[in-house]
């Protein structure tokens, strides 16, 4: 198998970074892993986080961010914001539902992403756009809203960073989906579940889906102890040129706590990887 990089999304941890940033980084490297996702600065500069970083033995891989980052300081701004912390790609996290392909705003927000790619590229990074399930509606020209998403810049300048469980819970085979994207899928993110989300989140978002009436709770859990099919998805990355995978867990697993969450995903990629 390739020697695939380990990450975490530091959103996993969120409360522990915001209260002490450099110990948070020395339980993370201790746990096994090899760089972390941003979700913010945690009341540091750019320079001093980098700097942190490294002192511990972490690459800082990503960041994400919003329109509305982008919005509020600049296109230009926000890219050096992120490439001076070490950043190398910038992910665009989500979009708030007026932004989205069937949205009211999509032409201008459209627009942003395609500036927002062109000032990573000046600043030496690509950027990224990352699925949560709402993207996986059916527009009327038949594509799948993240398929209009991804128009938005050429694949030179707007890649992939696959949220494995949101695409399976829309639907989706991840492994394929990862697959579909060769050259353009830098970052998987890797997160596990149980379950099946409640009825109205599928048609909120417009997904044809019913739920069983007796189906399992929806529950996120630690990557390995889910129902994902995580060596195929490991596959697929390999035969799409991934070299970072990035462990996210939005919400710990009950009777966890968001460190125990990560601290299993990292023991069970691990593990897997041979390492």
């Amino acid at each position: 198998m390739k020697a695939f990089k380990l990450g975490v999304q530091l959103y996993s941890v969120r409360d522990d970074a915001a209260k002490d940033i450099e110990a948070t980084l020395k339980t993370v490297k201790a746990m096994g892993y090899d760089g972390v996702e941003l979700a913010g600065l945690y009341g540091k500069t750019p320079e001093e986080l980098k700097a942190l970083a490294e002192s511990v033995g972490l690459e800082i891989i990503s960041a994400h961010t919003g329109l509305w980052e982008t919005r509020g300081m600049g296109a230009k701004a926000v890219a050096e914001q992120y490439r001076r912390a070490g950043c190398r790609y910038i992910a665009v996290a989500s979009m708030a539902d007026e932004d989205r392909p069937n949205g009211a705003n999509f032409e201008k927000a459209a627009a942003e992403i395609e500036e927002l790619a062109e000032a990573c590229k000046a600043e030496g990074m690509t950027l990224l756009y990352h699925n949560h399930d709402f993207e996986f509606f059916v527009l009327p020209d038949g594509r799948f809203a993240l398929e209009a998403i991804y128009a938005c810049a050429g694949d030179d300048l707007l890649q992939t960073e696959i949220d494995v469980c949101w695409a399976k819970t829309a639907g989706n085979d991840p492994a394929a989906l990862v697959r579909k994207y060769p050259g353009r899928a830098p970052l998987v993110h890797l997160k596990d579940f149980s379950g099946i989300p409640e009825q109205s989140r599928y048609d909120n978002f417009g997904l044809k889906f019913t739920r069983p009436a007796d189906a399992e709770p929806f529950s996120l859990q630690p990557v390995g102890r889910g129902c994902q099919d995580i060596p195929s998805i490991l596959a697929a990355a390999e035969e799409a040129g991934t070299e970072w995978l990035i462990v996210e867990q939005d919400s710990p697993a009950a009777g966890d706590t968001p460190m125990e969450s990560i601290a299993y995903s990292a023991t069970y990629m691990n593990t897997l990887l041979g390492r």
